[in-house]
């Protein structure tokens, strides 16, 4: 993943200003077509696009499976290739129901409850009940960070990653928005003929948001763990999701918001 370098000033206290060459994430805006009509520009970091993509129609219900993509490609007159054509097989695409951001119902307007309300009316709770080891999840966060190539070198990306069930690293992806990276991975099972992820963990950099969770639900991922806090409606999402929901998964820590029952301690 590429990072852009510029010069800066680097000061401590006691010490001289250094100039020196920095890192920096690199950011720039993805247009992402769907057979040749403009659903959606997103600000990313260059990289696995196609993956974002599918990961992206795939986590808003345009597709639900992998044969549904015929196939993917750059737009031919962007030479910075942001701009990328998805073009779907026997697909009838309703483009009204694109809410990125905004699930809502007319019943109560924006709050919480109407906006899982409209999560579950196009995917629904899961069922799944094999249980996951305490400490299982206290291993994942320093194999995240090993796999955070990019990271390493910038300090500015979020990355998400999918383990197995017993923990082992199924794939990592990095980007400048969290939400991205999640797409991302869920894009590389979509391609890849991996989904559902029904006996995995996601595993987030930072926060567990509304959105990251309601990505988890589409792909019948059963436990969600964060490095960070989950947000009030992450928790009540996953909850009558049937999902297992950590924060602070750090050091020899955790604390489980909702899932208790799949937790091995």
């Amino acid at each position: 993943m590429k990072a852009n370098k510029t010069q800066i000033t680097r000061w401590a206290q006691g010490a001289q200003p250094l100039s020196q060459l920095d890192e920096l994430a690199e950011e720039e805006p993805l247009e992402i077509q769907v057979d040749t009509r403009s659903v959606c520009v997103t600000m990313r970091t260059p990289g696995h696009d196609e993956e974002l993509a599918a990961g992206f129609l795939f986590t808003e219900g345009l597709i639900t499976e992998r044969r549904q993509v015929l196939k993917i490609q750059r737009h031919p007159r962007n030479e910075l290739g942001n701009v990328l054509n998805v073009f779907l097989n026997g697909v009838a695409v309703d483009f009204a129901q694109l809410t990125r951001h905004v699930f809502a119902s007319s019943s109560c307007g924006l709050c919480g409850k109407a906006t899982i309300q409209a999560v579950h009316r196009r995917f629904k709770p899961i069922r799944t009940k094999w249980p996951v080891r305490a400490e299982t999840l206290l291993a994942l966060p320093a194999q995240l960070r090993s796999a955070q190539e990019a990271f390493g070198r910038t300090g500015g990306l979020h990355a998400a990653a999918i383990f197995s069930s017993g923990g082992k690293l199924i794939v990592v992806r990095e980007d400048v928005g969290r939400h991205n990276a999640v797409d991302k991975v869920l894009g590389y099972g979509l391609l890849r003929g991996l989904l559902p992820f029904n006996r995995h963990i996601l595993m987030v950099s930072g926060r567990a948001s509304f959105e990251i969770v309601q990505k988890a639900v589409a792909a019948r991922v059963p436990v969600v763990a964060a490095i960070s806090a989950p947000s009030s409606l992450a928790v009540q999402l996953a909850s009558e999701s049937g999902q297992t929901l950590a924060g602070f998964v750090r050091g020899d820590r955790l604390n489980v918001y909702s899932g208790r029952e799949r937790i091995r301690f």
